[in-house]
This record gives structure tokens, sequence and C-alpha cells, in this order.
């Protein structure tokens, strides 16, 4: 259902782009929750809330997704040495630390429709 949508090398257009972000958000949504729940007890974090809820832990897990995306999306295309392109990741990475990974990953998104 998802095959291509997960693939980071692809170059999309804008409907494909959005169900990138579509999949890539539902499995963001499962492993932060999991990882959190599991942090939770072992005692490492705080349990509580929801991915969507927000919080530190949430938003620190969701930064680190939406950074790891971003360069694995970069070194996939072959786009590690376009100065435009990381920039998108870190304007991606900014919007999800500041106000949550839904909004970092739209740049990530719309990085997958930009050609090499």
């Amino acid at each position: 259902m998802f095959g291509n949508s997960l693939d980071l090398g692809a170059k999309r257009d804008f409907m494909s782009a959005f169900m990138f972000f579509v999949a890539h958000l539902m499995v963001l949504v499962g492993v932060s929750t999991v990882l959190v729940h599991f942090l939770g007890m072992v005692g490492v974090v705080e349990g509580g809330g929801s991915f969507f809820a927000g919080g530190e832990t949430y938003s620190l897990i969701g930064s680190l997704f939406v950074l790891w995306l971003g360069g694995s999306v970069l070194a996939k295309r072959g786009l590690t040495s376009d100065t435009m392109s990381i920039i998108i990741v870190m304007i991606g990475l900014y919007l999800a630390w500041t106000s949550g990974a839904i909004l970092g990953l739209v740049p990530i998104a719309l990085l997958t429709t930009i050609s090499k």
C-alpha cells in the first residue's frame, strides 16, 4: 500500500509528496508512541500524553526523525552538495523543533519534488 511512498530516492509530484508525508507521519506516530511508552516503563521519561498533544519528549523524537529523514532523502537523491536542499532540511528541523513534527515533515515532503 505504501511501497512507493516509503521510497526515499524517488522524485514525486505534489500528490505523491502528500502520500509521502502521510506515510512517514504514520511511521513517526507509531515509533514515537512506542518509544515513549517503553522509555516511560523504564523510568527514563515521564509517560503520558500523546503524539498530537506535543511535549518535549515528542518534540525531541520528532526532530530527530525529521533530521534523519531529511538526511536520508538528501543522500538517496544525491543532493548532499546542494545548498538549497540542505537549507530546506534545516528549515524542516527548525519547524519540527519549534512547531511540531507534523509541520517539520512538510519541507521534507516538498524536498522530494525537487529535481536533481
